[in-house]
């Protein structure tokens, strides 16, 4: 066992976002192997065994990269693991990185725990990195998610064709986030 409790770095309406742990190598191994997760990531499930896994992840853990992490999804209500959000091919000159979410406990789809999840990300990492834009793709035919893309405040860019997929590129500002929180709030304090 983690002998501290992993840091929460990031707290939304439904979920709070945390630092991983070995401990969720069960559910992300699951995950990882799952067909159809991987077909919504134009990706095959993995094939490593399960002590490699847990190896490769334990090293992440250990060593966290500054250009790519990856943060556990706990639902708030009772804290249980449903999927993991990260940024990766942070460019620290452009001040840009790519987003990636999986829910991986099929509960918890379309109930809105990914949009929160990754709009909670998207403040903490315009945030703590200083980014200017965050970017993501998504499979042409994936219109969930750019449909929760799309209520987290990204906008679709343009069309790109990568590895025999077709994918959506979307992007949000740091100030379009902003101006979006400014709205919401507004809206919120109109209605109190």
């Amino acid at each position: 066992m983690t002998a501290t409790a992993p840091r929460v770095v990031a707290v939304g309406r439904l979920v709070r976002l945390r630092e991983k742990q070995v401990e969720d190598a069960p559910r992300d191994y699951e995950w990882r192997k799952d067909i159809e997760l991987a077909a919504y990531d134009a990706t095959r499930p993995i094939t490593m065994s399960y002590k490699t896994f847990v190896k490769s992840m334990s090293q992440e853990v250990r060593n966290p990269s500054k250009y790519r992490r990856t943060y556990a999804i706990e639902e708030m209500e009772g804290g249980t693991h449903i999927g993991n959000v990260m940024y990766y091919g942070y460019d620290s000159l452009l001040r840009e990185a790519e987003l990636g979410i999986t829910i991986g406990d099929r509960a918890y789809w379309g109930r809105g725990y990914g949009s929160d999840a990754v709009r909670t990300l998207l403040e903490f990492a315009f945030e703590e990195l200083e980014l200017r834009r965050m970017y993501l793709h998504t499979l042409t035919s994936n219109v969930r998610a750019q449909r929760a893309f799309h209520n987290a405040g990204f906008r679709q860019t343009r069309q790109v064709r990568r590895d025999g997929y077709q994918f959506e590129r979307m992007e949000i500002s740091r100030e379009e986030l902003h101006e979006l929180l400014h709205a919401e709030r507004a809206a919120s304090e109109g209605d109190a």
